[in-house]
């Protein structure tokens, strides 16, 4: 019953919403259709195909709602056309609204999770709720919050949509681009999110790295021909398959220099690799030119065998159209280890006065790698320990605490 919900929601959600016009409403309707499942299944046995049986009873419930409202009439209207002849032809034309049209109705689902109006925490928890059919539990332990605060989140991010007028439609063409942007950039910071936790015990969180690519592969089948959507779920891809390799048999983190590339997944790499194929012939921007960094990560048969100076070309590439401090701190890295870490301190020693990394413990933390790395062990360990105070991440803590005793490796 879990499975059916998760896998249909969205297209519940979805259909419900260009019928209705009503995010929250339709999310309620969708709801109570699974409820209405949760008490009829246990008799009847479950459909052999849930979909269609969820969205007619869903498609019942929002005709039954429309009829007993007394703004049945406006919601008419808003459909378009003369609410006496609407309400004439109510039903039939009810049936053709919910059972058409499902891709586009995902894909403007996606845009409205994503709307400008929402903060991007908003805009992250409604997308989870609504596209990855998460419960608000589930979204509050995915980023260690209090279950309150998550509904807090959701509720406001509903009724902001509602008092902003955010129609459930499709961005116009100017608004396409920017638009499109955030919804990518929201999938990202979830899969981010669970590839390196901020903040709590664990160091990963796979099972926010497997909504994210989820959302991602729905994406590609609705936007096929833009080649940033191809570009991320190929960088998704290759760095989920390491996956099985971040942490050890105790859940510590195993750094990407040491970690045991048999243990990477064939198949996410083999998918990302095409991806990233079908990203590059449409062009691509940031998002490919990071899965092509990933995956010469992926070639590489080990560290050593890895193409460094390639991966150090692609982020000068990648810091000239998306200038970003983080991204000079990676090329550093790229650097470090393709010229020597005397040429890699140089470039991050360069970074220390950027305010954006200032409490970013990754930049302590490289200098404290490439400072090892030149002999200098005394100033490496105060970079650790500076790297310890400023992560949230306990499993990061205890891991920049080890490199301070025994300087070694810089993490991912």
């Amino acid at each position: 019953m879990e499975a059916v919900w998760r896998i249909e929601s969205a297209r519940l959600i979805a259909g419900l919403a260009r019928l209705v016009r009503d995010v929250g409403l339709a999310e309620e309707l969708a709801q109570d259709a699974f409820v209405i499942a949760l008490e009829q299944w246990p008799r009847t046995g479950i459909p052999d195909d849930p979909g269609p049986w969820l969205m007619a009873t869903a498609k019942h419930r929002a005709i039954d709602l429309l009829r007993r409202q007394e703004r049945y009439a406006t919601k008419l209207g808003l459909l378009g056309r003369d609410a006496e002849v609407r309400q004439e032809h109510a039903e039939a034309e009810l049936d053709a609204a919910l059972d058409d049209h499902i891709g586009d109705d995902l894909l403007r689902l996606m845009f409205t999770a994503a709307h400008p109006v929402l903060s991007t925490e908003a805009k992250t928890a409604l997308t989870l709720r609504l596209l990855g059919g998460l419960t608000t539990g589930e979204i509050a332990r995915a980023f260690l919050i209090p279950e309150p605060t998550a509904a807090q989140r959701i509720v406001r991010a509903k009724r902001a949509l509602a008092d902003a007028g955010v129609q459930f439609e499709m961005p116009t063409p100017d608004e396409t681009a920017d638009r499109l942007s955030s919804v990518l950039g929201v999938i990202y910071l979830i899969f981010n999110e669970g590839y390196s936790a901020s903040d709590g015990e664990d160091w990963v969180r796979p099972e926010l790295c497997q909504e994210a690519l989820r959302l991602g592969r729905i994406l590609v089948t609705l936007l096929p021909n833009e080649a940033e959507v191809h570009g991320l779920v190929a960088l998704m891809e290759l760095h989920a398959s390491r996956l099985p390799a971040r942490t050890d048999a105790s859940r510590q983190p195993v750094l990407l220099l040491d970690q045991d590339r048999r243990l990477w997944d064939r198949l996410l790499i083999r998918r990302g690799l095409d991806a990233l194929d079908h990203a590059e012939s449409l062009g691509g921007g940031p998002y490919t030119l990071q899965a092509a960094i990933a995956a010469c990560h992926a070639r590489g048969h080990s560290a050593e065998e890895t193409d460094w100076p390639r991966i150090a070309a692609l982020y000068e590439v990648l810091a000239y159209i998306q200038p970003s401090p983080v991204i000079l701190l990676n090329r550093a890295v790229a650097v470090g280890m393709a010229d020597g870490p005397e040429r890699g301190l140089a470039l991050v020693d360069e970074l220390t006065g950027e305010r954006a990394l200032k409490s970013y413990p990754q930049l302590p933390a490289v200098r404290g790698d490439l400072l090892a790395r030149m002999g200098r062990h005394d100033e490496a360990r105060a970079e650790f320990t500076r790297a310890a105070e400023l992560t949230h991440n306990k499993a990061e803590r205890t891991l920049f605490l080890t490199r301070a005793n025994t300087p070694g490796r810089q993490p991912e």
